[in-house]
């Protein structure tokens, strides 16, 4: 069987977590797996559907579907206790079943599943149906270390009310250490005991011992870190195949990456086409959080402090930035990133090679 026959047969399940942060990522490398020649199930929560359809329009429908689901909608609530990832991770593994179903009724079931970090439930879920599981992360190597290494030994701080008390991961290369305000609040909200607590942390705990692990990151950047979890993880099956990003010859994706905007493109892009380069700042404010008029007027002071500072000269210049995006740069292309997307490309038509013997 040649190479491009095997890429054509090896069926693959991608699951996101249905978060925008989540869902473009792996789209991207959806698209990736999909002009490599693999055939993809993308598993899609109605609300999301419309994200695909760039995809579904540049592919033929013989190499990607859709697979709709709708869990309960079980969201946090202040009586919960809960997060959102956790609440939604519990609430989406209410398709454990109707996965089970629609895999064993296919006539060509995928050979392996890759979801989200935030789905770690999957692992056990595909080891139920006989297939490896590869999880992945929207973020770096650094990070993965870091949040695994806070689930599984559960680190405190003697003050946790101390907001400066200092948390310690000398587990992690470099030994990092943190004030305890800076711990991601999914962890400092965690409830040792709850159940759907205890279900979000096992699930975390359980990417690490999947078959293969995905960043969104390059080895450039991070070595040390993917080493890191290579050891953790007993393997080298750990591939860093960032940044991700539109496809070259899609002038639109960036724009349009994450829906409907309440600005039409057309006017952003008129806007931004009125303006000289490098005269506009682009400032991301995340989509949880609403902020105040107070802390929208602290913003703005310290952008503005920032720009005079800049324009005026007496701000270090940031070489590093541009150094990390050329190295980046040169990762994606014929580099590190480009080797690592091969390769895992390769080992996934290994496992549909392994099934058709």
């Amino acid at each position: 069987m040649s190479t491009s026959d095997q890429r054509n047969g090896a069926h693959i399940l991608v699951f996101p977590y249905p978060a925008l942060g989540h869902i473009i990522p792996l789209l991207d490398l959806t698209h990736m797996f999909l002009t490599r020649g693999l055939t993809v199930t993308i598993l899609i929560t109605p609300p999301h559907l419309s994200l695909l359809d760039p995809l579904l329009s540049s592919h033929p429908s013989t190499s990607i579907q859709p697979l709709l689901l709708s869990p309960p909608n079980i969201l946090p609530t202040v009586d919960s206790q809960l997060f959102r990832p956790v609440a939604n991770a519990r609430a989406l593994s209410e398709l454990r079943n109707p996965i089970i179903k629609w895999f064993k009724s296919h006539p060509s079931p995928p050979v392996v599943i890759i979801s989200d970090i935030f789905l770690g439930w999957t692992h056990h879920l595909a080891s139920h149906l006989g297939v490896p599981h590869v999880a992945f992360w929207t973020s770096s190597a650094f990070a993965a270390s870091v949040f695994h290494t806070l689930w599984r030994d559960l680190p405190k701080v003697d003050d946790p009310t101390d907001k400066d008390a200092v948390l310690s991961m000398p587990k992690v290369p470099n030994s990092p250490k943190y004030p305890w305000w800076q711990i991601t609040s999914l962890y400092r909200g965690f409830k040792e005991g709850n159940p759907d607590w205890e279900f979000f942390r096992n699930g975390i705990l359980a990417n690490g011992q999947s078959w293969g692990t995905v960043f969104n990151s390059f080895t450039e950047l991070e070595q040390v870190y993917i080493e890191h979890i290579k050891k953790e993880m007993g393997h080298d099956r750990v591939w860093g195949v960032g940044p991700l990003l539109p496809a070259d010859e899609d002038s639109m994706g960036p724009t349009n990456r994450g829906g409907s905007s309440l600005v039409p493109t057309h006017d952003v892009m008129g806007w931004l086409d009125s303006k000289a380069d490098d005269s506009v700042v682009y400032v991301c404010f995340g989509s949880r959080w609403t902020l105040t008029n107070e802390q929208v007027g602290a913003l703005a002071g310290e952008l503005a402090r920032l720009l005079a500072e800049s324009v005026g000269g007496t701000r270090p210049e940031r070489s590093q930035v541009m150094e990390v995006r050329i190295a980046a740069s040169e990762a994606i292309k014929g580099g590190s990133s480009s080797r690592d997307m091969e390769a895992l490309v390769n080992k996934l038509c290994g496992l549909n090679t392994q099934r058709s013997l």
